[in-house]
C-alpha cells in the first residue's frame, strides 16, 4: 500500500511526462536540468488546485520566454482528464484546476493506504546522526533541556517517516571538570547518609536533594571506607558512580516524553580511547592542523598576564570563521572545541548526515564547528551534510507571572514534575507550536485550557471529535458513493492532500514544527466544517435517514482522522480517543 503514489506525486509525476514529451519534441534541450521545478498549491486558492513554476525555471535553458514555453506546457497538460483548467498567469506561472474526480482518488488513497498515508521514500536511507539533550549529567532533566528534547525526537521521527534511517544520539559531557564537582557532591552526601552532619551544602557544590540517594547506594555500597580518605582515592570512582547514577535519572526523566536514545556517546571514552589524538593526527596529515600563536583578544588590552603561545591550531578561517581555533589549552588539555572535534569525527565515521540541537547559548560554536564538519568533508573527498539547529530557551509561566527557576539553590522545575502536572502529549506537541528559534512562554494553565486558543487542545478535540461520531453514527463510513459530496467536503480533503507535501519539505527543512502547523490548519478545517452544522442542519456529517450521504461524510471524517494520527505519530503524540 505505502508505495502508491499520492495526489502531488502523481502531478509531479504527470508535469515531468509533459518535459520529457517536449524533449522528445525538440522544444526543450536533452537532459534540462529540472531540479528546481516545484509543483505545489499556489498561495492564493482563488487561482486553482495546483501551480507549477515549471515554464519559468526551464526558459533559459529552452531559449525561449517563459510564457512561449508555458504554453506548450499547458497544451499537453490540457489532454490530461484530471485536470479541468490549465491557465498561465502573470510572468509564466502555470495554474491548474483539478477535477473532483482525483480529490475522490485521493480520499480512496488515505484509506487504502493508512497509517503508510504521508510516508516517504525521499530519503533513500540516508543514515542521519539527531544528537539531542546532552545535557550534563550532573542532576535531574529541568524544563530548560526540554524543548531541545522534543524538537530532536520529533526530527528523528519525521527523518525516519521520510526515508531516512536514524541514530539518535545523546553526548555525554562526563569529562569536564562539572563532574569533578558532581563527585564532590556525591562525597558530601555519602558522608551524611553515614551519619555525619555536614551542614550547609558549600558554595561550588551541588545542593540539590537529588544527591541524597546516591550518596545513600555509596554508603551501602562502600560503607565507611572512603569518608576520610583523601579525594585522590575516591575522585574517579565516585564520578563513575555518580555519573551513571545521574544518567540513569536523565533516561527515566526522557522516558517519561516518550523519548529513547539509540546510543550514549561518552567524552570521558572518548578522550580514553585517544579519539583526539587520533583526530589531530588526521587533521595534521591533511593539512587542517598547524602550531601557531593565538592572536591577543581584540577590542581591547590584553591581560598583563597574557603572553603569547604556541598552541595546535585549527584553520577554521579556511572555512569562513574569523580566526584560527586551538584544539588543544597550554597545559595539553583538550580545549572544548578539541573533544567535540573529535567527536563529530567519530559519528562521520558511521553516519552519511549529522544534525545538532543545541541551545541557543551555542550559537558562537556553530560556526567554528561546521568549519570542523567541513574540513572532515574536504579530508575525506566527499560532503558530509551537517546541520545545527538552535533552540531557544522556554520562559516557564503560572496564570501570567513567570515561575522562578533558581539553579543555584537546589531548587528548579524538573522535567518529571512538569509532564506529571500536565502530561506528555500535551508538553511535546506544545514545543512544537512555535519555530525553534522563536522565543516562547510555557504557561501551565494556558496549555491545558479547553479552548480552541490552545493548539493542544483544539487539535485533539478534532481528533476526538471525530472518533465519537464515528462511534455515535449507527452508519458505517463507506465511499460507495462519494459523488454525492459537496465542497465542503472535498475542501476538506483538499487539506488533508496536503500532507504528504508538507511531510517532504519539513524533512528537507529539518523543520517539524511545519507538521505541527500543518495539523493546526487541518483541525480547524475540520471544526469549521463542523460547525456549519450546527448553523444549518442539511450539513452535519450524520443526516437521519440518509445512510449513504452519512456514509460518505463518516468516510471523509474518517480519513481526516487517519491524517492526524499520522501526523501526531511523528511527532511523538497520541491521538486521543475521547476528551
Amino acid at each position: 500500500m505505502a508505495d502508491m503514489q499520492t495526489l502531488h506525486a502523481s502531478f509531479a509525476a504527470k508535469i515531468d511526462a509533459v518535459l520529457n514529451a517536449l524533449e522528445m519534441e525538440g522544444q526543450l534541450p536533452s537532459g534540462t536540468d529540472r531540479s528546481n521545478v516545484t509543483v505545489e498549491p499556489p498561495r492564493d486558492p482563488s487561482h486553482g488546485d495546483l501551480a507549477t513554476n515549471a515554464a519559468m525555471v526551464l526558459a533559459k535553458q529552452a531559449k525561449t520566454n517563459p510564457r512561449a514555453l508555458a504554453e506548450l506546457i499547458v497544451d499537453h497538460l490540457t489532454r490530461e482528464p484530471d485536470i479541468v483548467e490549465a491557465s498561465i498567469a502573470g510572468p509564466g506561472f502555470i495554474n491548474l484546476r483539478l477535477a473532483d474526480t482525483a480529490w475522490l482518488r485521493e480520499l480512496s488513497a488515505i484509506a487504502a493506504m493508512g497509517a503508510d498515508y504521508g510516508r516517504s521514500a525521499m530519503g533513500g536511507g540516508q543514515k542521519v546522526n539527531v544528537e539531542y539533550v546532552s545535557a550534563n549529567p550532573t542532576g535531574p532533566m529541568h524544563m530548560g533541556h526540554c524543548r531541545g528534547a522534543v524538537v530532536g525526537d520529533a526530527l528523528a521521527g519525521l527523518l525516519e517517516f521520510s526515508g531516512h534511517e536514524v541514530i539518535r544520539e545523546y553526548y555525554v559531557n562526563d569529562a569536564g571538570g562539572q563532574v569533578d564537582v558532581l563527585a564532590r557532591s556525591a562525597h558530601l552526601r555519602y558522608r551524611e547518609a553515614l551519619g555525619e552532619d555536614i551542614g550547609e551544602i558549600p558554595e561550588g557544590l551541588y545542593p540539590g536533594e537529588y544527591l541524597k540517594p546516591v550518596g545513600k547506594t555509596l554508603a551501602a555500597e562502600f560503607g565507611g571506607k572512603y569518608a576520610a580518605a583523601p579525594e585522590g582515592e575516591w575522585l574517579v570512582l565516585f564520578r563513575q558512580k555518580a555519573v551513571a547514577a545521574m544518567m540513569d535519572m536523565i533516561r527515566a526523566d526522557l522516558a517519561l516524553l516518550g523519548i529513547n536514545h539509540d546510543t550514549f556517546a561518552s567524552e570521558a571514552e572518548l578522550q580514553a580511547a585517544g579519539k583526539p589524538e587520533d583526530a589531530e593526527k588526521w587533521l595534521r596529515e591533511h593539512g587542517f592542523v598547524y602550531d601557531g600563536v593565538l592572536e591577543a583578544p581584540k577590542g581591547k588590552a590584553p591581560p598583563e598576564d597574557w603572553e603569547p603561545v604556541e598552541l595546535p591550531l585549527f584553520r577554521s578561517t579556511r572555512f569562513g570563521d574569523d580566526q584560527d581555533r586551538p584544539i588543544k589549552k597550554s597545559n595539553g588539555a583538550w580545549t572544548y572545541f578539541g573533544a567535540d572535534l573529535a567527536y563529530h569525527l567519530q559519528k562521520a565515521e558511521k553516519a552519511d548526515a549529522l544534525i545538532d540541537i543545541w541551545g541557543a547559548d551555542h550559537a558562537g560554536t556553530v560556526k567554528r564547528i561546521k568549519a570542523a564538519v567541513a574540513a572532515l568533508s574536504e579530508g575525506q573527498g566527499q560532503p558530509i551534510p551537517f546541520d545545527v539547529k538552535l533552540v531557544q530557551m522556554v520562559n516557564l509561566m503560572r496564570d501570567g507571572e513567570p515561575v522562578k527557576m533558581s539553579k543555584r539553590s537546589g531548587t528548579f522545575v524538573t522535567l518529571a514534575d512538569v509532564v506529571e502536572e500536565v502530561g506528555k502529549d500535551v508538553v511535546r506537541f506544545t514545543m512544537l507550536t512555535r519555530k525553534p528559534e522563536a522565543q516562547m512562554e510555557f504557561d501551565f494553565a494556558k496549555v491545558v485550557e479547553a479552548s480552541k486558543d490552545n493548539p493542544v487542545f483544539y487539535l485533539q478535540y478534532a481528533h476526538a471529535r471525530i472518533r465519537s461520531t464515528l462511534r455515535k453514527a449507527g452508519v458505517e463510513p463507506s465511499d460507495a458513493h462519494l459523488g454525492r459530496l459537496g465542497a465542503d467536503e472535498l475542501a476538506l480533503v483538499r487539506e488533508a492532500a496536503q500532507f504528504p507535501r508538507i511531510v517532504e519539505a519539513a524533512a528537507r527543512a529539518r523543520e517539524p514544527h511545519r507538521i505541527a502547523f500543518f495539523l493546526g490548519d487541518l483541525a480547524a478545517a475540520f471544526h469549521s466544517y463542523w460547525n456549519a452544522g450546527n448553523d444549518d442542519p442539511a450539513k452535519r456529517i450524520i443526516q437521519e435517514g440518509d445512510a449513504e450521504l452519512t456514509g460518505a461524510r463518516l468516510f471523509v471524517a474518517s480519513q481526516i482522522g487517519q491524517v492526524i494520527r499520522n501526523g501526531l505519530g511523528i511527532l511523538g503524540v497520541e491521538a486521543v480517543e475521547e476528551m
